[in-house]
């Protein structure tokens, strides 16, 4: 069995804590590692040695850091393919979603390779007499990231790739599920040539978490996970003078109109739907065609595309999905599926007792389907993250566009339509931070940004793009004059002044 370790200050440190957890392979059911949970004091420490690294490392100028950007690029391309593997082990997605997961989070990297551009402040010369003010952007300082299972790669990398080119220095906390990747990421890092110390991965619970949340020396927090964890971060945050961006739960629908095209909408909801076995906070969880023409014909078609919905081990080739990152996810998964037939939805796909052969221990299921679901129901107004699509019938457009803006999560939507007028009607209207056209899973690319409304989201910058420097800087203005000696002798002496400075 694999014995994991945290990294700090350009190494690899054994817990000391004598706490741990189990790692997972879900696709056996079997612990292939143990992860040490760290305590409050091994925390502290690496809070102290970011402390003294960040210095150097906010000196070093912007286009030296994004040269270590470049290099990272490098580096992560030649490792796709082990790490991808390695990946997909702990996690339970397939290799080829498990590469996706690393290139999404590498788009982030290449974005970040301009930041002596993004860094840039701003300057107006003459703002009066003999009088420039500029801005001048630094880094904050200490900041950290707590990021979920489901992307272990992608994430970490939102995370530390703006917060490392802007100058900080970052702690990460990944989940004690999977957290090899991230792991092999700082070393890459260091590979790269960050210097020891500005990157550091600290494995925990929650006793880690609170370390980072009342360390007065951290600045910032940044949080994918969980609503009710998340607003407990950006509210314990808050408490302790820090920024946070805090991201939570999702319940994403996708709205077929009369004349989408079916074929394509119903490709969309099974990718969407089932792909990493739904544990993807951007996953369509809610289908909701309109009109009841529309809902027999897409649930017909839906009920026998999951038949032939190949799952298996993560490792093997040419599979769909492949089971949960562990037990209690699957126990979870399983109890809002009883949940759905106890409050009275058509089941018409039931995952329940789905095994592999030969894999009869994995954290399988099987793809679960409901017709019928009302807003009332559990399964329509809780995030499930697993394989389990609900169709919610609308009568109308207008019933549509409620459904998904009176719902509490607000992260994404998507409307299928061949309708330009109806399209922009919805991206005007809907209550929903990022919005797919005939685009299932609506993620922004790298230099925009990605961030959900309402209780999706807690906080007011989002991840990656612009926003992310933005939140792991802090703004300097400054404003200067610098009186010549030949207009002094020129005009006449000022003198003390009481009122308020102006430019007039």
């Amino acid at each position: 069995m694999r014995e994991l370790t945290h990294f700090i200050g350009g190494e690899h440190r054994a817990g000391a804590s004598g706490r741990y957890g189990d790692v997972f392979d879900p696709s056996t059911g079997e612990v292939q590692a143990r992860v040490p949970l760290a305590s409050t004091e091994e925390v502290t420490a690496a809070v102290a040695t970011a402390c003294a690294a960040q210095p150097g490392w906010a000196a070093t100028n912007p286009q030296k850091r994004a040269r270590v950007m470049m290099r990272f690029l490098e580096l992560i391309a030649q490792d796709t393919p082990s790490l991808a593997r390695l990946l997909a082990s702990e996690h339970g997605k397939s290799v080829e979603d498990a590469k996706g997961d690393i290139q999404r989070g590498v788009e982030v990297i290449e974005f970040c390779v301009g930041a002596p551009h993004l860094l840039k402040g701003e300057y107006s010369t003459g703002a009066g007499t003999g009088i420039d003010v500029y801005s001048l952007r630094q880094p904050l300082g200490v900041v950290a990231g707590i990021t979920p299972f489901n992307f272990p790669a992608m994430i970490p990398l939102w995370k530390m790739g703006p917060a490392l080119a802007a100058g900080n220095a970052f702690i990460l906390k990944p989940s004690e599920r999977d957290p090899s990747v991230p792991l092999r990421i700082a070393e890459l890092f260091l590979e790269a040539g960050l210097p020891a110390g500005v990157l550091n991965v600290v494995n925990g619970d929650k006793e880690a978490v609170d370390a980072l949340l009342t360390d007065e020396r951290v600045r910032a927090i940044g949080f994918v996970g969980s609503t009710p964890i998340a607003q407990y971060i950006y509210a314990t945050a808050a408490a302790n003078g820090k920024r946070a961006q805090c991201f939570g739960g999702a319940k994403n629908h996708m709205i077929v109109m009369p004349d989408a095209d079916l074929d394509q909408a119903v490709d969309a909801l099974i990718g969407s739907g089932y792909g990493s076995a739904g544990e993807r906070c951007m996953a369509i969880s809610v289908a909701v065609p309109v009109g009841e023409a529309v809902a027999d014909a897409l649930a017909e078609r839906l009920a026998q595309r999951v038949k032939d919905l190949r799952i298996g081990p993560s490792l093997e080739e040419g599979i769909d999905y492949g089971p949960l990152v562990n037990g209690a996810a699957k126990q979870r998964v399983e109890g809002y599926i009883q949940k759905g037939v106890d409050e009275g939805a058509t089941l018409l796909a039931d995952g329940r007792g789905f095994s592999v052969p030969g894999h009869e221990g994995g954290f399988f299921l099987g793809p679960t389907l409901f017709d019928h679901v009302t807003r009332d129901m559990s399964i329509y107004r809780e995030e499930i993250f697993g394989p389990v699509l609900v169709i919610a019938r609308a009568r109308d457009y207008e019933d549509a566009l409620a459904m998904a803006t009176d719902h509490e999560y607000g992260n994404g939507v998507a409307i299928f339509t061949r309708d330009g007028d109806t399209a922009r009607d919805f991206t005007a209207r809907v209550d929903v931070g990022m919005v797919g056209v005939n685009v299932p899973i609506p993620v922004p690319i790298a230099y925009h940004t990605f961030g959900g409304w309402k209780r999706s989201m807690f906080g007011d910058l989002n991840q990656h793009g612009p926003d992310a420097f933005r939140f792991y800087t802090k703004t300097k203005t400054v404003t200067s004059r610098w009186p010549s000696g030949l207009r002094q002798a020129q005009a006449p002496t000022e003198g003390v002044s009481f009122v308020i400075p102006t430019m007039h």
